[in-house]
């Protein structure tokens, strides 16, 4: 999956000086929407991805830190935020 530039995208956070290993061989800046007290980032899934999606059901998400993780939230709709 890679990162997607979206409508209510109002900041870039970008990479880290942070070393990764695994299967992590990318790390790209990502357009984010804050109010300050969230993050919100919008995935484009690859045709490969989508039909795995499909047919086994399973999305997996990594958070990059190696001690816990942050509260997070994995949602499929065609948009996370709407407009008031």
């Amino acid at each position: 999956m890679k990162p997607t530039q979206f409508k209510y995208s109002n900041k870039v956070l970008q990479p880290g000086g942070a070393q990764y290993s695994g299967n992590i061989t990318e790390v790209a800046p990502l357009p984010v929407w804050s109010d300050g007290e969230q993050c919100v980032s919008c995935w484009q899934m690859t045709f490969k991805e989508r039909l795995s999606a499909l047919l086994f059901g399973r999305v997996w998400l990594a958070v990059l830190s190696g001690e816990t993780q942050p509260p997070v939230a994995v949602v499929v709709s065609r948009s996370y935020l709407q407009e008031t």
